[in-house]
């Protein structure tokens, strides 16, 4: 005789071993029950196992937990049973459509009230925790290395009320708690980024190096202070690009190769490239700096392409004028759209780096724009802020495990 459709959640908590999920799913195997949904998290050795399953009419529920109960007690596991209405059930289905989105945070050491912080936010904007993932390694309790990073990833489903006061709540968390958040679609673009361009000065490497050539020009305060009101946004760009190398008038072409030879470069940079390369990314350098420097990070770090400007030299000296066009923010986002053509992949696969004003238009052009320790206009302008981390954090945005990175 048939019988109402019964639906049961069963969750199993104790000691992981191998062979719970096999055993359990015999079980239900023999009765033909159907899995509707299952689960499994492991922390510090302890199990977190959760199947729904639905019991075929023509079989009786009871024999089914008793079995399961048996081999529970056998294992050494504790099982519970939950029965679930088919109008419970089919309201869990009627959510799976909505939108899904990638929350990441990224610390040096993960704190309960950071945690706190995040998912009361994530709650007030009305969105559901679906799974918590840990992306980063274990930090050792006498932690010493301070490029230790603690990394987890929260994917919530739902709509925000307000994307911006979300995005503004983040920033505000991010400063209080030295801690970065990113908030991105998860989509198929977001799982298939191709292409990652980035800046150079202060983005790449820890220096501008027109400051660095006027320092041994001399007059490196006189181009310190145009080269801030530019980054600020305060003067145009292309207007003070041209004022600064002008003043560079007369260097010798050695200081180049001898500033080249010293850069700076940004913690986490050479993981990060080490590891885009390894997964067949494609990178770019587009910058409103030099290309002479360009090309040696090019040669050091395995970079695809780059794009910057081109001093005039004569004589094996520096003119003051510049070759061809001048690499400003409009530039660098035509060069994104150029780049991304050349490459064959939709916008929404390419990812932005920089941290300056001149860099916003790449930034939002690109599906993935990010600020990187970046002035606070462009940091509350852009999609997305790094601000607490190295470069290597963009990869745990793209979903990296560190098991995962060189």
């Amino acid at each position: 005789m048939n019988h109402a459709r019964e639906i049961i959640l069963l969750n199993v908590f104790g000691g992981d071993k191998p062979g719970v999920t096999a055993s359990l799913t015999g079980i239900l195997g023999q009765y033909d029950a159907n899995i509707l949904d299952i689960g499994q998290a492991v922390i510090h050795d302890d199990l977190g196992l959760g199947i729904l399953f639905e019991v075929p009419e023509k079989e009786e529920a009871s024999p089914v937990l008793k079995d399961l109960l048996f081999k529970s007690y056998e294992l050494g596991i504790n099982i519970k049973f939950t029965p679930i209405t088919e109008e419970r059930y089919n309201e869990w289905v009627s959510h799976q459509g909505k939108k899904r989105f990638i929350i990441t945070l990224l610390s040096s050491k993960l704190k309960a009230e950071q945690i706190s912080h995040v998912t009361k936010i994530i709650s007030e904007q009305g969105l559901n925790i679906d799974n918590i993932t840990r992306l980063s390694g274990r930090v050792a309790l006498d932690q010493t290395n301070n490029t230790d990073k603690a990394v987890i990833e929260f994917s919530v489903r739902g709509v925000p009320k307000s994307t911006e006061k979300m995005k503004q709540d983040f920033i505000e968390i991010s400063k209080e708690q030295e801690i970065d958040i990113a908030f991105q679609a998860d989509n198929i673009f977001r799982r298939n980024r191709r292409l990652v361009c980035f800046d150079m000065d202060s983005t790449l490497i820890q220096t501008e190096v027109i400051d660095e050539l006027a320092e041994k020009a001399g007059i490196g305060e006189k181009v310190k202070a145009i080269t801030e009101a530019a980054m600020r946004g305060e003067i145009d760009f292309s207007e003070s690009f041209i004022q600064r190398v002008s003043l560079l008038k007369g260097l010798d072409e050695s200081v180049m190769k001898d500033i080249a030879e010293n850069l700076p470069i940004t913690e986490g940079a050479e993981r990060l490239f080490k590891t885009l390369k390894k997964y067949g990314y494609r990178t770019a350098i587009l910058s409103g700096g030099f290309n002479y420097f360009g090309n040696y990070l090019k040669n050091k770090l395995g970079i695809d392409y780059v794009f910057a400007n081109e001093l005039e030299i004569e004589n094996g000296k520096l003119t003051g004028k510049h070759r061809g066009d001048i690499v400003d923010g409009a530039k660098k986002a035509e060069l994104l759209k150029l780049l991304a053509f050349k490459e064959d992949i939709h916008l929404e696969q390419v990812i932005a780096v920089g941290d300056g004003s001149n860099d916003l238009p790449m930034l939002h052009t690109a599906g993935l724009g990010i600020a990187f320790h970046a002035k606070p206009k462009v940091q509350e302008s852009a999609k997305h802020h790094i601000s607490s981390s190295g470069l290597d954090a963009i990869l745990y945005l793209l979903g990296f495990r560190d098991r995962e990175m060189d």
